[in-house]
Parts: structure tokens; C-alpha cells; sequence
């Protein structure tokens, strides 16, 4: 008879840190219902959101055991500049609080001109 032992890495809890200073446990569905909605009835399969989240999660484990949420936008942002920017712009509406048009053609202008800083939080 064999017996064998397997060891398994404990999942280290991560705390996300809102803007507002509030502390809540990393949430990854959250990051997964975000892609969703930002990529609804766009041609991004359900595979390559999850890949995503995955890769997202990763990353930000990867910082440490706490994370600011700006920086999960950041990640978001990133990513889906990559994939989709249909995508990419409306979860940056979401994130940076667009309050009209022109924040709109700000934005796209800046993915037009400069793709890797429109990725940054929206000025006042």
C-alpha cells in the first residue's frame, strides 16, 4: 500500500482599502461583474473575462496582502484597453465617474493620442 501527502499553499486572505478608508475582504466575483457589464454585447467570451480576473487577482496578490481599489480599477483598465475598448471605455465611465460628453471624448481622445495614460484616474 502507498500513501501519499500533498501539500497546499493557504490562500492568504487579501483586504481591499476603499477610498474612503474603509477595509472590506477582496471580492473577486466583483472584478468579474465589472468586466461583464463593460463587456456586454461586445465579442469578449465569458473564458477570457474569467482569464482576466484570474490574471487580475494574481497580480494584485502578488503586491501584497492589501490592496487600495484604485488600483483594482487600474488593472481593469489595463487589461481591457487591451481587449476590447468599447469595453475599456465603459468601465472607465464607471470609474472615473463621467458626468457628460465630454468626458467621453476626453477619454477617447486620450486613447486615440496616448494609449498607456488613459488608463490614469480622471482629473478634476
Amino acid at each position: 500500500m502507498r500513501f501519499t501527502t500533498y501539500e497546499r499553499l493557504d490562500e492568504v486572505p487579501m483586504v481591499v482599502v476603499k477610498r474612503s478608508g474603509q477595509r472590506e475582504p477582496f471580492d473577486a466575483s466583483k472584478i468579474v461583474a465589472g468586466l461583464r457589464a463593460a463587456s456586454k454585447n461586445r465579442p469578449v467570451s465569458t473564458a477570457q473575462i474569467e482569464a482576466m480576473a484570474a490574471e487580475i487577482e494574481e497580480a494584485l496578490r502578488l503586491e501584497g496582502p492589501e490592496v487600495a481599489s484604485g488600483d483594482i480599477g487600474l488593472a481593469v483598465l489595463k487589461r481591457l484597453r487591451e481587449l476590447d475598448e468599447v469595453a475599456y471605455v465603459r468601465f472607465a465611465s464607471v470609474y472615473k465617474g463621467f458626468t457628460g460628453l465630454e468626458d467621453f471624448r476626453r477619454e477617447v481622445g486620450l486613447l486615440e493620442k496616448h494609449p498607456d495614460s488613459a488608463a490614469g484616474p480622471a482629473s478634476p
